[in-house]
């Protein structure tokens, strides 16, 4: 029987998540933003998931840390969930696939929400630098 990617498939998914795996999609930012750029259901989230990895970048160069490693996990995990095609409901089914996608990263937007409001309020009161295009959707 399959799985619903509910609140809790994503805490249990960020529990094996490892620094290593944060890498990784950190490294895969602009496949990420491709895959919810030109799929479907996923498009509705595409600037939820730039927060999501700018939260990323931001937690691993340092610059934020007031969020716990579980939320950094969970968004990490929900990110890799999408670009890999052998998740729950394979993305070879290609409605179907992105509908799973977008159920895991609106669950994971569910479970860090507080957090995410709070690094979107940092993120606004950081100086005016440079504003990457991954970025600009965020703010």
């Amino acid at each position: 029987m399959l799985r619903r990617p509910d609140e809790e498939f994503v805490r249990e998914g960020a529990e094996k998540v490892t620094d290593k795996d944060i890498e990784k999609v950190v490294g895969r930012a602009d496949e990420v933003d491709r895959q919810f750029a030109a799929r479907g259901p996923l498009k509705r989230f595409i600037s939820d998931a730039r927060m999501l990895m700018a939260l990323l970048k931001d937690f691993r160069t340092g610059n934020y840390r007031n969020a716990l490693y579980g939320t950094i996990a969970a968004a990490a995990f929900a990110l890799i969930y999408v670009f890999n095609p052998f998740d729950i409901i394979p993305d070879v089914l290609p409605f179907i696939g992105a509908v799973d996608d977008a159920s895991v990263i609106a669950a994971c937007l569910m479970l860090i929400e507080r957090d995410l409001f709070k690094y979107r309020d940092w993120k606004l009161k950081q100086p005016a630098v440079e504003i990457r295009r991954d970025d600009a959707d965020i703010i």
